[in-house]
């Protein structure tokens, strides 16, 4: 980044990376796109316009017959990195109806849906007292219903809250149980309600299963064709063959269960599982020791 750019406003440096952003994914940039989307004037469209061609010389072109700019060959982004992922994410979220079309900067989506997923009802209040209680950093009562048999009934429970975690599915609370006097992972939308906040009964770092990780090495299933465990290596990012992910040891559960990487090798086919994990004694160890 030359002296220039590295002087640049924040409000300026959104909408260049809005141009950036419009000209890649979407083939070309308006005045009118820019002041639609930021409630700046046309004079002020067309200066970001005129500098985004100044510090990015090669990358714009004006087309009049489609009267716009438009990425010429030599287009390279100065103001955004493309992600793949991070474009799919908001057409994910457009299509589970999460967030509209208008809060991204996407102009003319592909169609596009997702597999319907039964949602957990969290309410909002509960999840807002959760994240005071983290802060605080004390304990509080949860009105919580277990699926354990021992507990048929929704009970009060003291817990002390440190942590979020997704697993895929459902959004858990990372919390030290004062019954059970370990850390736990409770289903968000399993509590009920919360009240009477206390002291904690232990703190984060004091989670070593949260606070640890465990390098997990996948690898392309050794029971698929040489070239189908080739098209495995480029799908998981393998450049040498395998993939190094590290995960807290305690979602290493989750992380199994998502990958399936507890199928059953004599009662699936290979494809059925394209990756495998090349430590799996060591992974088997870590998973266990974070649930026990």
């Amino acid at each position: 980044m030359d002296n220039e750019e590295g002087l640049l406003r924040w409000g300026t440096e959104q909408r260049l990376e809005f141009i950036e952003f419009r000209t890649f994914w979407e083939g070309g940039v308006r005045r009118g796109d820019i002041t639609d989307r930021f409630g700046v004037s046309i004079p002020q469209a067309s200066n970001d316009l005129t500098l985004y061609q100044k510090l990015a010389p090669q990358n714009l072109r004006y087309d009049s017959s489609e009267k716009r700019y438009v990425p010429t060959p030599e287009f390279s982004p100065r103001f955004m990195q493309p992600n793949a992922d991070r474009y799919l994410v908001q057409l994910k979220t457009i299509a589970d109806r999460i967030i509209k079309l208008d809060d991204t900067w996407i102009v003319r989506p592909p169609q596009v849906d997702a597999m319907p997923v039964p949602t957990r009802r969290i309410e909002p209040a509960i999840l807002k007292r959760f994240i005071a209680t983290i802060r605080a950093e004390t304990s509080a009562e949860i009105q919580y219903q277990s699926m354990n048999p021992a507990r048929p009934e929704a009970v009060w429970r003291r817990v002390t809250p440190h942590a979020f975690a997704h697993d895929g599915l459902r959004w858990h609370v990372r919390a030290f149980c004062h019954i059970e006097s370990k850390f736990k992972d409770f289903i968000l939308s399993r509590c009920r309600d919360l009240r009477a906040e206390e002291v904690a009964g232990a703190n984060r770092e004091q989670d070593r299963q949260w606070t640890s990780f465990f390098d997990v090495i996948l690898t392309p299933n050794p029971d698929l064709t040489e070239s189908q465990r080739h098209t495995i290596a480029l799908d998981y990012d393998m450049p040498n063959g395998q993939a190094v992910i590290p995960v807290r040891c305690a979602l290493l559960y989750y992380f199994e269960k998502r990958l399936r990487l507890d199928v059953d090798p004599r009662k699936d086919k290979p494809a059925e599982k394209p990756v495998v994990v090349s430590n799996w004694k060591e992974f088997v160890k870590a998973r266990d020791a974070a649930m026990a």
